[in-house]
């Protein structure tokens, strides 16, 4: 088993080395912080140094005596370095700077010196002075900075006080033991390192306070919390061995049972003391008003906050998650949420937190002309119920709801802002006790309440947005099926038209049959897509020119009479037959519209490599190139008024790409439109 002092000592180096990474790490640049790195960092290697010698009882005492001044020597010079700003004498801090150099000095160069023949003190003599006169002028020097500081920079160095005082008065006590014993206590000497591995959360927390150090240190309260609680519980168990001890030694013949029964009890007591919710908020607001200058940690409770709000639970609503989300901040075990509908003039409670513990039918609405919500709106304030009724003039004698105005069932009320408009509140239920709110609860609730009315807002304005765009789908698609209906209606239409003269002519019979039997095709293929059967067309291998010749003969009813021209051969093309058809037959009704009865409409069919080609080309009015690239192929943009639903063109597109093709458009004003359509050629397996 290693010895007491190297457990005590090295505890003590590994403190201190955790000290030195922390300060170095949020070192900025200044004198005064690389002084306190510097210092933790040789107390550090004192410790280490003190362990190896506690190990192996091998280290001369003059090597202790430099040990020993090196490291006041470090701490002396983080305070030499304070003394200016708290105008402290420069004589008192030159001497303290010289005195420690010389005894450094004289510690190192002592073994040479006694080899060389000179007299030099004797090392334990040397040892015992060095220590001794050190920590001596150590607590003069921190006396003299603490009483000549201002009130302010007393309480920044409060804990560094209190850090380097412990360690110097128990140096001097070790010291002045020694020079009356003459002999240096070994218990004494080996509980130092414990000793001083205690002021190393002072010396962070003193750096903490002090930002002119250039040392931005951040000490988890998480970290000080359990390092506490550990702290506390591991001096509990040490009093219980103690105590188990003392029982068993003077406790006679019944010493046994009752240092058992003593044990057990104080476990169970401990055990009680660990389940204690209310124990563990009275540590957290201790550490919060001793340590820390800010009652939250914001950055932790921030993250919790969005957190809480972006990850609902299941099942949870926004609405309720955003409860949780604030009443988690203060510790509240619930709260309710009223929220004003749109184009109501009331305030409706709609959700609760947690909701098995609330009934919202209990809570009537609030009229947005009441008190509170007015109150609310104009002031912007986080209403306390209990400080309301205690003092109602201040809360301008507003009047609350029933709901919420019983004793006990309600502490808090802030308000949702949404820009400067009362979106809502959100009453919280009372924290538990010990809970004392600050104007940090206050500006906290107010902020979270505003981020959790954004939060709802666009919460509601997605709802809507989500039902514009179902209602935009539903007349998108009755659009798509008004235009294939106008096209129906306009082959029967010219069915109609020239019945009166045709309809004793065979041919027109069987035309007009052929017609009719299109038109119930394509209104059976409309319903089926309305059930969700057939929303995909059948590509079939089909000849380009018969497809072009069939779109000419549909169209021909109109003037100019389409005409079709071949150039080169004729390509097979993977399409549904009769929807290339329609999507041709549409392009030739527009050139049509756009050109007069004494103009051309024009079909060619042509090949390159391995695309077919195919142009509609009228000589109308045209168009412009601005018009190409921004309307043409835009849904729902129309030029023909209330005639057209201006889905055509953007029609003919989406199914030329679907299918790998390309459409391209050439135009000018006066000059016609020339629709090319390129569409890859079937392989020979089709």
């Amino acid at each position: 088993m290693p010895a007491f002092g190297t457990i005590s000592y090295g505890i003590a180096a590994l403190a201190f080395l955790a000290l030195t990474l922390l300060l170095a790490v949020g070192w900025q640049g200044r004198g005064p912080g690389i002084r306190l790195v510097a210092a933790s960092g040789v107390t550090a290697l004192w410790a280490a140094a003190m362990a190896y010698a506690g190990a192996s009882e091998a280290v001369p005492l003059y090597a202790l005596s430099f040990l020993e001044c090196a490291r006041n020597g470090a701490w002396l010079w983080v305070l030499t370095g304070l003394t200016a700003t708290a105008g402290v004498a420069p004589g008192l801090s030159r001497g303290v700077t010289y005195a420690w150099l010389a005894a450094t000095a004289y510690a190192l160069l002592a073994p040479t010196l006694s080899k060389a023949g000179y007299s030099i003190i004797q090392p334990d003599v040397m040892l015992l002075g060095v220590g001794f006169g050190l920590a001596l002028a150590g607590l003069i020097l921190l006396e003299q900075i603490y009483r000549n500081s201002r009130g302010d920079g007393r309480h920044a160095l409060k804990y560094l006080v209190i850090a380097l005082g412990t360690m110097w008065a128990y140096d001097l006590f070790l010291y002045s033991q020694a020079q009356l014993l003459h002999a240096v206590d070994a218990a004494t000497w080996n509980g130092r390192g414990l000793v001083f591995t205690l002021i190393v959360p002072l010396i962070a927390i003193a750096a903490r306070r002090n930002p002119q150090w250039s040392l931005d240190i951040f000490v988890s309260r998480q970290v000080v919390f359990y390092t506490t609680s550990l702290l506390a519980i591991g001096s509990y168990l040490l009093l219980m061995a103690f105590g188990g001890y003392a029982i068993r030694l003077y406790g006679g013949t019944w010493g046994r049972a009752m240092q058992l029964a003593f044990l057990a009890g104080a476990a169970v007591v401990l055990l009680a003391l660990v389940a204690s919710g209310s124990l563990r908020r009275r540590l957290r607001v201790f550490l919060s008003k001793h340590f820390y200058r800010n009652k939250y940690d914001y950055r932790i409770e921030w993250l919790r906050f969005i957190n809480t709000l972006s990850a609902s639970e299941e099942g949870a609503e926004p609405r309720e998650t955003s409860v949780r989300a604030i009443a988690q901040i203060i510790g509240s075990p619930g709260g309710v949420l009223y929220l004003r509908r749109e184009g109501e003039a009331q305030l409706e409670a709609c959700a609760a937190w947690p909701r098995e513990h609330f009934r919202l039918g209990d809570y009537a609405p609030v009229d947005v002309a009441a008190t509170l919500p007015v109150f609310l709106e104009s002031r912007q304030w986080v209403i306390d119920l209990e400080e309301r009724a205690r003092e109602p003039d201040l809360y301008d004698n507003l009047d609350p709801p029933a709901a919420l105005a019983l004793p006990g069932s309600f502490r808090f009320v802030l308000p949702l802002l949404h820009g400067a408009s009362l979106l809502g509140f959100v009453a919280l239920r009372p924290p538990p006790p010990p809970f004392s709110p600050t104007y940090e609860d206050r500006d906290l609730l107010k902020t979270v309440g505003r981020h959790v009315a954004t939060h709802i807002a666009q919460h509601e304005a997605d709802r809507r947005l989500a039902e514009n765009r179902q209602f935009e789908a539903y007349h998108r698609l009755t659009a798509f099926l008004m235009h294939d209906l106008k096209n129906v209606a306009a082959q029967l239409s010219l069915i109609v038209t020239n019945a009166e003269r045709h309809k004793r002519n065979p041919e027109f019979v069987d035309d007009a049959i052929s017609t009719v039997a299109n038109a119930a095709e394509r209104m059976q293929r409309l319903i089926e897509q309305l059930q969700g059967r057939g929303t995909r067309s059948a590509a079939r291998p089909s000849s380009l020119v018969d497809l072009a010749r069939r779109a000419c003969e549909r169209a021909a009813g109109r003037k100019p009479v389409p005409q079709l021209v071949v150039d080169g051969d004729d390509r097979i093309v993977a399409v549904d037959a009769e929807r290339f058809v329609g999507t041709i037959e549409h392009l030739l009704r527009n050139a049509q519209d756009a050109t007069p009865a004494t103009g051309a409409v024009t079909v060619r069919v042509c090949s390159e490599a391995d695309t077919a080609c195919l142009e509609v080309s009228d000589t109308g009015a045209g168009m412009t190139t601005e018009f190409v690239e921004r309307r043409l192929f835009k849904p729902f943009d129309s030029t023909k008024g209330s005639k057209g639903m201006g889905i055509g063109a953007y029609q003919v597109r989406e199914y030329i790409v679907s299918l790998g093709g390309n459409v391209r458009v050439t135009s000018a004003p006066g000059a016609g439109a020339t629709f090319t359509i390129t569409l890859p050629v079937a392989p020979p397996t089709a």
